[in-house]
Parts: C-alpha cells; sequence; structure tokens
C-alpha cells in the first residue's frame, strides 16, 4: 500500500532492510542508477530486485523513469531517490528536510539532463567493479566518488569519478575519464593539465583512466599522448571491457595490465590532499 508523502517516516522504518539503505546511499551519492546496475551490485535474482524496487517505489523511497529507444522499445528503468527517500537520506545525514516540490525538480531535472547517458556510463564503471568484488572476495572498492565529490575533494580537476581499489595487497586509486565520442581528443588530452598541477602540488599521483567507446578512438587517442604531461599517468580502455581486468593499455606501453598493476602513487600528506588526515596517516 502507498505511503503518504507526509506521513511520519517512522512509520516507513519497519519496511527499510539494510540493503534498502545501501541503495538509498548509493543513490544519494550517484543520483541514478538503472535496474540492471542495482541488480549487479546488490541482488542474486532479477526477479526479485524488480520487486523490491516496486515495493520501494509504492514507500515513495525509490522513483523511477526511462525513455523510449531509437528505433522501437524502451530503456531499462533509471531509478533516483523518491521523496521520502530524500527525507530520510536527508534525517540520516542532519539535512533540511526536502518539500515535495523539491524532491519532484530533482526528479525532473534528471531525467531531463543532457548529460544523463554520461553520468550512467560512469556510474557503470564502478557498478562493474563492485560486481566483479562480488565475485572475487580478494578485490574490493574502497571508495567510489561521484563527479561532484571528486570536485570538491581536489578542487582543480573534474574527473567523472575517482576511486580506490584494493586487488589482494595493493590499493590503488584512480581517476575516470568516461568518454562518450562527444568531446574532440584534443579535448580530452587538454583535460591532463589539471591532473599535472595537482601532482605538482603534492596531490596523488593516479592514473586517469580514459574509458572509450572503441578501440579505433582509443589508438587515436594514444596518437595523441606522446610528450603530453608525461609525469600523469594514463591508460586506456573501452566500455566493452571489464574494468578491473588485463584491460589498460597504459601511455606508451605494447601490453595490456591489470588496474590493480597500473602505477599509484596517493601523493604527499599536504593539506589539500584528501587521502590524508591532519595527522599526516592515509584514510581511507
Amino acid at each position: 500500500m502507498p505511503f503518504s508523502r507526509t506521513a511520519s517516516l517512522l512509520a516507513i522504518y519497519p519496511h527499510i532492510t539494510p540493503r534498502d539503505r545501501l541503495l538509498l546511499q548509493l543513490l544519494d551519492d550517484h543520483q541514478v542508477l538503472t535496474t540492471g546496475q542495482i541488480h549487479r551490485m546488490l541482488f542474486i535474482a532479477r526477479r526479485t530486485c524488480q520487486l523490491r524496487l516496486n515495493e520501494l517505489a509504492a514507500l515513495d523511497l525509490v522513483e523511477r523513469f526511462r525513455f523510449s529507444r531509437v528505433g522501437g522499445g524502451s530503456q531499462p528503468w533509471h531509478w533516483t531517490l523518491g521523496h521520502n527517500g530524500h527525507r530520510f537520506q536527508a534525517a540520516a545525514h542532519e539535512r533540511p528536510e526536502p518539500t515535495p516540490r523539491t524532491s519532484n525538480q530533482t526528479v525532473q531535472r534528471l531525467s531531463a539532463n543532457p548529460h544523463l547517458p554520461h553520468l550512467v556510463l560512469a556510474n557503470e564503471f564502478f557498478v562493474r567493479l563492485t560486481e566483479h568484488a562480488r565475485r572475487h572476495p580478494d578485490t574490493r572498492l574502497d571508495r567510489w566518488w561521484s563527479e561532484h565529490v571528486t570536485t570538491k575533494q581536489y578542487r582543480t580537476i573534474t574527473a567523472d569519478g575517482h576511486g580506490l581499489w584494493t586487488a589482494g595487497p595493493v590499493t590503488m586509486g584512480f581517476f575516470l575519464e568516461a568518454d562518450t565520442g562527444s568531446e574532440p581528443l584534443g579535448r580530452l588530452v587538454a583535460k591532463l593539465d589539471r591532473y599535472a598541477k595537482l601532482i605538482r602540488r603534492g596531490g596523488p599521483q593516479y592514473p586517469v583512466l580514459f574509458w572509450l567507446g572503441t578501440e579505433q578512438r582509443e589508438e587515436h587517442l594514444h596518437r595523441q599522448l606522446p610528450g603530453q604531461h608525461t609525469a600523469v599517468p594514463v591508460a586506456t580502455s573501452v566500455h566493452a571491457s571489464e574494468p578491473a581486468a588485463r584491460v589498460w593499455l597504459p601511455r606508451g606501453a605494447t601490453g595490456r595490465v591489470e588496474l590493480a598493476e597500473l602505477p599509484s602513487d596517493h601523493g604527499q600528506p599536504v593539506a589539500d590532499n584528501p587521502n590524508y588526515d591532519d595527522d599526516g596517516v592515509f584514510v581511507l
């Protein structure tokens, strides 16, 4: 039975499981996930995932939308926080409670955002790492920062996301540049300037991962990389690949390596490096 958008949240609490709380936090952090992405991260059976999402929608904890496909059919459902989901997250993080109008506007703006496919693509990268970690207990995604959080924490860069990935004894960091093919390659290369400045300030020397749509575009990008901000580690792969696997081609290399094999330095314990606390201790 649907719950009122103005009912007390206390009436909803008995219906919220720990997995639901994790999903609400993911949607709060990353705005939107498709049914398939949620299934691969949090569920075993797709049908169970679909039924639970519909139950959460009846509680107004999540909201969904989708568009038609070119040539017929529909895109997958895209899920975001519903009004009660926004209220729950606001209470959990001591933020002002949103009004129904504010929550509705947030969903409408997200659904109409022309950059929505790019956001879903960037989230897909991290979803695949999360899915990989579910199957391989010796790996884990320790950090998944959205573009907004990455920009807030590192200030001068505008990566599509940032993560810390652990495989066995190795914990490495990376910055993601998820490419939809809409930008000239020269503009992608120009982004390395900000990463170079971050390194010079004592920030992390993490590989910049260009995740490209086609092998042809990947090849063309490598032709433009020589001599461009060589202090910045760069590696490329394509959307069809599994990010944790041996699919990354570093700048100037002839063979591909696993994500955890890419060079990575957490930087210096300087004031504007979020990898370290006030005592200079590395923190996840």
